[in-house]
């Protein structure tokens, strides 16, 4: 019989889609007996688009804007307000959720979300009992409270570190309900590499064939930071992926540098262009970060009042392993840089020993979750309701009855 896997994400930052989509693509490839459905988070929150047309961008949109500009400072004053309309909105979100699992019955939900776990997994207890819940990190550890790890939930949490298996351990959740991969979740093109002649493809881009060139990437936004840092290190080559932001890729491309540069506006082939590099230079976003090592790349990242709260682990994480370099201003970016040159050799080794595979052990752990659950029949919500874990209104009905 073929199960119904609900995948929940969201457009901000792009890194929640991207491993929604990475998970998709990996199951059909192993042709697992699963219909995927994507699920749109902010599309079933306001299907009206109410915030669209009150304010001319999306919640997602105007996220991203931010990050493209680089205004992330006071993010973690603003993500105490978010927390706090959730909650207040607690209520309304659970209805509408109901409803929509009423209307797909799916028989697995998996979150790729932060913030919103305890709402989505109320509404799954309360319209179908007995199908299990879990939220799969896409951040390498937890920013309790209240953002990843809701306590007291009966979820399975999906860790990328031992950090946040430590993290949800902590929140009260046993072994039994935790996974551990051995990463964060990439696309499939991270591994299924096809040849590349790096020499011959660098030098016709006009790089050097041999010696030291470096990434700027800062996610799928870019970052304006990103053409003061390419003045900073005049003296090498680049590659500057610019992803959406298109006026960032024009003035890039308007620089007078002392050393040759590509300029690279969005594109699927991420892959590709880092490995034609020897280093990244970004931020410390879990998906960029994770993709450099993945293929060989050191980092050098930054750690200061504006880096985003929950990006904050991950510069401990590149230290303790020995990726790379993190500096804490852009006056002090170039001397990261050089640090980075001198020890280059045993960077790219510790690098080399990191083993990423989450995208192909997630399949497994769902697979094992769906095992275990052995579902009851859904209740028939008419009147009196079984005894779950609460009771949504009368007028929700499910499509499946008991015998």
């Amino acid at each position: 019989m073929t199960k119904t896997i609900a995948l929940v994400y969201f457009n901000a930052g792009g890194g929640h889609r991207a491993a929604a989509q990475a998970l998709e693509a990996v199951i059909r490839a192993q042709r697992r007996p699963w219909r995927v459905e994507l699920v749109n988070l902010v599309e079933v929150l306001d299907p009206q688009q109410r915030f669209r047309k009150l304010t001319g961008v999306t919640p997602e949109d105007l996220y991203n804007k931010r990050l493209a500009r680089g205004w992330t400072l006071g993010m973690a004053q603003e993500l105490k307000l978010l927390q706090a309309a959730i909650r207040f909105g607690h209520a309304a979100m659970v209805r509408m959720l109901q409803q929509r699992w009423l209307r797909a019955e799916p028989d697995l939900v998996v979150s790729l979300v932060p913030n919103f776990n305890r709402a989505l997994h109320e509404s799954v207890a309360t319209s179908l009992p007995g199908v299990p819940y879990a939220t799969v990190m896409t951040d390498i550890a937890d920013l309790p409270p209240n953002f990843w790890i809701e306590p007291g939930l009966d979820q399975h949490v999906v860790c990328g570190s031992e950090r946040a298996r430590e993290q949800a351990r902590a929140a009260g959740y046993p072994d039994t309900r935790l996974h551990l991969t051995s990463g964060m979740i990439l696309r499939p093109d991270f591994y299924d590499l096809p040849p590349l002649d790096r020499p011959a493809e660098r030098a016709r881009l006009g790089l050097p064939a041999q010696g030291p060139v470096g990434v700027l990437m800062f996610g799928g936004q870019g970052s304006m930071a990103m053409l003061r840092i390419a003045r900073l290190l005049d003296g090498l080559p680049l590659i500057l992926m610019c992803g959406h932001n298109r006026l960032l890729a024009q003035r890039a491309r308007a620089l007078r540098r002392g050393a040759p540069q590509v300029v690279v506006e969005f594109t699927p082939d991420v892959a590709r262009w880092l490995r034609l590099a020897d280093f990244l230079v970004g931020k410390p976003g879990p998906g960029s970060l994770s993709e450099a090592v993945q293929l060989g790349l050191p980092v050098v990242t930054s750690r200061n009042a504006w880096t985003m709260p929950q990006e904050r682990y991950n510069t401990e994480w590149l230290q303790s392993r020995g990726l790379g370099v993190v500096h804490r201003s852009l006056r002090t970016l170039p001397a990261a840089v050089d640090e980075l040159l001198r020890h280059l050799p045993e960077l790219q080794a510790n690098v080399a020993r990191v083993r990423n595979r989450a995208v192909l052990e997630v399949p497994d752990i769902l697979q094992s979750i769906l095992s275990e659950s052995a579902a009851p029949p859904h209740w028939r919500w008419v009147g009196q309701t079984p005894e779950t874990p609460g009771k949504p209104p009368d007028e929700l009905l499910s499509t499946r009855e008991t015998p």
